[in-house]
């Protein structure tokens, strides 16, 4: 059975009854924690006796956190600018995914959180609307914003909010890709810094899982755009709103590759695939023996699994239809849960790369070319990242 056959037998095995049904009224709620059955409980919980809770917190600020949900509540923040493979949608489209990383949340790290979508893509606007309402939760996933912007947005929002701040769909690949790579680099019997990767994608995911690789000791890196290979030569790179692309190109490709897929893929011992495009299997071809290929574009990824097999010994993708699925739930609820648990004032790359270890460390006991990385359904992963971000915070930080 081909790629694209098995592809269309897994959506179908889903109505789209079903899935309408399940997102009726949205997939959230409020649970009540105290009990509010007498006056006695409603005296507690609300008026008169809140009111000592309140004027505790005005005079001592920090209680907030042991006396609010605010500690404990991330916020999913999102213009639904790049939202999954839908792309510019708008905030209201993109409200059911925001529902849904909430879920995910409290399913696998047991965190509140609260999708907040906002009618603005103005980068002053939003970090002016998430700043004024901070003191009602404590970390800010910054979901499905289109790059170059999310790049500013994030950094920005660091600057100015006194807790964890992580745009999901840079970092959360980054780390999920480096625990995939690291125990592929194992399976192929290479040394993970003497790789040579080839990243197609100079977007959000892209950029992010080039600086975690580079943080990891690889040095050959090579980032493709829909213009080829970035290298410190192109002139298209001097133009404002290439910038990022201009300080990676300063960074990676020491061997100044230039072209497409086909010369950058030549003696690459990595493919990772974060773009829409298209990867000629003549190109996979020219990669070294036992060539490793993440081709995790959804739905459609940019080589079919059972093609990319021919060249490659070890071979991943996004979908859960296929082996070794690259998913972002691997890292993202025991991350911030790590954080919050330490009191973390920031996701720090040394947090990063404690997670992306976790995660590579669970697939260890029958770790294999078809297994990699844990499935996201097992129950180890949220804990075992969690404890490894909380080791690695440094106080104050």
């Amino acid at each position: 059975m081909t790629a694209s056959a098995k592809f269309v037998r897994s959506v179908d095995a889903i109505s789209s009854e079903e899935i309408f049904a399940a997102h009726e009224g949205g997939k959230l709620s409020v649970a009540v924690e105290r009990p509010l059955a007498t006056k006695r409980d409603l005296s507690i919980a609300y008026t008169p006796g809140v009111a000592q809770v309140s004027r505790a917190i005005a005079a001592d600020p920090s209680l907030a956190r042991t006396h609010t949900w605010a500690s404990r509540l991330v916020a999913v923040v999102s213009d639904g600018t790049a939202v999954l493979g839908l792309g510019d949608i708008g905030p209201s489209a993109s409200l059911p995914v925001m529902e849904g990383k909430s879920a995910l949340f409290k399913t696998f790290a047991g965190l509140d959180s609260i999708p907040i979508v906002l009618d603005t893509t103005d980068v002053d606007e939003i970090v002016e609307t998430i700043v004024r309402i901070a003191p009602s939760f404590g970390a800010v996933n910054l979901e499905d914003v289109a790059a170059p912007r999310c790049f500013e947005l994030e950094a920005r929002l660091i600057e100015a909010l006194d807790m964890p701040v992580m745009h999901d769909d840079q970092h959360g690949t980054a780390v999920v890709v480096l625990a995939a790579l690291t125990n592929a680099a194992t399976v192929v019997g290479k040394e993970l810094s003497s790789m040579r990767a080839v990243i197609a994608g100079a977007g959000a995911a892209g950029i992010a899982i080039a600086e975690i690789l580079l943080a990891s000791g690889l040095t050959d890196v090579v980032l493709l755009d829909s213009k080829g290979a970035i290298h410190a030569g192109r002139g298209d790179l001097a133009e404002p709103r290439n910038a990022m692309k201009a300080e990676y190109a300063a960074r990676t490709n020491p061997r100044r590759v230039a072209g497409g897929t086909a010369e950058a893929l030549a003696g690459a011992d990595v493919f990772i695939g974060v773009s829409s495009s298209t990867v000629p299997e003549e190109h996979l071809a020219g990669m070294a023996e036992g060539a490793i290929v993440f081709a995790l574009s959804n739905p459609d990824p940019e080589v079919a699994p059972d093609v990319a097999a021919r060249h490659a010994a070890v071979v991943a993708t996004g979908r859960s239809d296929f082996p070794n699925q690259i998913n972002n739930v691997l890292a993202f609820p025991g991350i911030f849960r790590g954080a919050l648990d330490a009191g973390a004032r920031r996701i720090t790359p040394a947090m990063k790369i404690a997670a992306a270890r976790a995660i590579a460390g669970l697939a260890l006991d029958g770790l294999s070319a078809d297994y990699i990385v844990p499935s996201p359904l097992d129950p180890r992963v949220a804990p075992a990242v969690t404890a490894a971000v909380a080791a690695a915070v440094v106080p104050g930080e």
